[in-house]
């Protein structure tokens, strides 16, 4: 279907045999396509910084894997959309799943699933929640990127209307799921209905002006505040919970949220995409053209675009219009080592576009230099300028070796060129060194530790596949 409609997509899933998927992940990479359609465990794989967007067709299992795999959004510090789309009826699918299961294991799903519903259909800011749910905090009211911030969703008293469904609920003996005794306070009268003689129920009807979707959000929310509770095995029966019952005993004012109503695309449009719709800080004309040709250069030199430079620079570029290399090299993530490799390009461009456009450029443009960076950036590169080992690095500041190397990384890929040859020297043998550069130069779709890992084999540890891949992206991309 996005094919069909004109968006360049590719699939990436376990049905593919390896050689299709290592083919569709490359175009990916490579920016000949624009899309990629995974499965959420091959999606999982898919290592490339400026993705910007992650799109959920459904919900995931839990807020846990919902946060991992929205991760894989803007990781080179651009700006990222995550849009999922959430239908109940998803979960009760995935609460399907889980009958004959164990139990212990039913409880567990069912409270990560519960924890997921609680996220979507929450009022409140999706940061907010999300940080609470890990343990942390974020106390500004408005994050003014969220869909809740940005446009609030309608609340209203709903304590007459939980005390209806529980008091239902309870009258029935807890013997019918949610769509049951949402048919009987909207007055559906089917078979089924009929079929109990629910018809001439007192409270049959009850609600029919508002509606089967407005109940089933009422039943949900009462789920979510743990009034009610799915009985998973009994094939999804509504039971009235302790705090349920508090509640028919003394009904207290309880905010509930309305189920936003699409009229048109634009609404949606406006929801979802925000920051889209309204632009970014950039210039919109120049950004493509920019992504142009470093995507030439890539398909030229046979690397992927990001080594050469991210989309963060890129739009650094298309704010500042530098001109000059002097320009180009404080602009965010370039430095003096790509600036010369890869720059002599982007200036003629741009300088001819700011000439043929007669753009007013800024004039306070800010020259970003070493002291910006952290402190402990600053001591390694000093450090690591004077070849000290990496041990002795680390342990001054109180670092694991890997911490040390994470950091090294970060360093490298925003631009700054690091030479620790000097201790790769020391510690990975020399065809070793030639086997995994070799590797990253003309094998590697990705600069994934794992697919490096399963590539070259057992004989590798990840510290040298690391220590390596630093020199690569150092040599090659700064």
């Amino acid at each position: 279907m996005l094919n069909v409609n004109g968006v360049k997509a590719l699939p990436y899933h376990a049905g593919l045999d390896g050689g299709t998927r290592a083919a569709n992940q490359d175009k990916f990479l490579m920016e000949e396509v624009d899309v990629i359609v995974a499965t959420i465990a091959f999606g999982m794989g898919i290592d490339k910084p400026d993705v910007r967007f992650v799109i959920h067709y459904d919900m995931p299992k839990s807020l846990e894997g919902y946060y991992q795999e929205t991760g894989r959004s803007g990781r080179d510090g651009g700006e990222g959309q995550c849009v999922a789309f959430y239908s109940y009826k998803d979960i009760q699918k995935l609460e399907k799943f889980m009958q004959g299961k164990p139990i212990a294991e039913q409880e567990v799903g069912r409270q990560l699933l519960l924890e997921t519903v609680a996220y979507a259909e929450s009022s409140l800011c999706r940061r907010t929640v999300l940080l609470n749910y890990f343990g942390e905090s974020y106390t500004t009211d408005n994050c003014g990127s969220c869909d809740n911030c940005l446009f609030p969703k309608k609340q209203f008293d709903g304590k007459d209307e939980v005390a209806v469904v529980l008091d239902l609920v309870a009258g029935m003996k807890e013997q019918f799921k949610a769509e049951h005794v949402v048919n009987i306070l909207a007055g559906v009268n089917n078979s089924l209905i009929k079929s109990y003689n629910h018809h001439n129920h007192e409270l049959f009807g009850i609600g029919i002006s508002k509606g089967t979707k407005f109940w089933m959000a009422v039943i949900r929310q009462c789920i979510i505040h743990k009034f009610l509770e799915k009985e998973i095995e009994r094939y999804g029966l509504l039971a009235i919970t302790k705090a349920g019952r508090d509640f028919l005993e003394n009904p207290q004012t309880i905010m509930l949220t309305e189920d936003r109503e699409f009229n048109d695309m634009e609404e949606v449009d406006e929801i979802i995409m925000p920051g889209v719709r309204h632009g970014g800080a950039g210039d919109a004309s120049l950004l493509p053209m920019l992504k142009d040709l470093r995507l030439s250069i890539s398909k030229r030199i046979n690397l992927p675009p990001f080594v050469i430079f991210n989309d963060t620079s890129l739009e650094d570029m298309s704010i500042h219009y530098p001109v000059s290399f002097d320009e180009l090299k404080n602009c965010q993530g370039v430095g003096e080592g790509k600036a010369k490799r890869y720059g002599k390009d982007f200036i003629e461009l741009i300088s001819k576009y700011v000439e043929e456009n007669d753009i007013q450029r800024p004039s306070d443009l800010v020259v970003k230099s070493i002291a910006n960076k952290s402190l402990n950036k600053v001591y390694i590169i000093t450090s690591v300028d004077r070849k000290l080992p990496l041990e002795d690095i680390a342990e001054s500041k109180g670092m694991e070796i890997n911490e040390l190397l994470t950091e090294i990384e970060a360093i490298v890929n925003s631009g700054t060129r690091l030479n620790i040859d000097y201790y790769i020297r020391q510690t990975v043998d020399d065809d070793k060194v030639d086997d995994i550069y070799e590797y990253f130069k003309t094998e590697a779709s990705t600069d994934s530790l794992k697919e490096a890992a399963d590539e070259l084999g057992r004989g590798y540890t990840e510290e040298e596949i690391r220590l390596v891949r630093i020199k690569f992206m150092s040599e090659m991309g700064n």
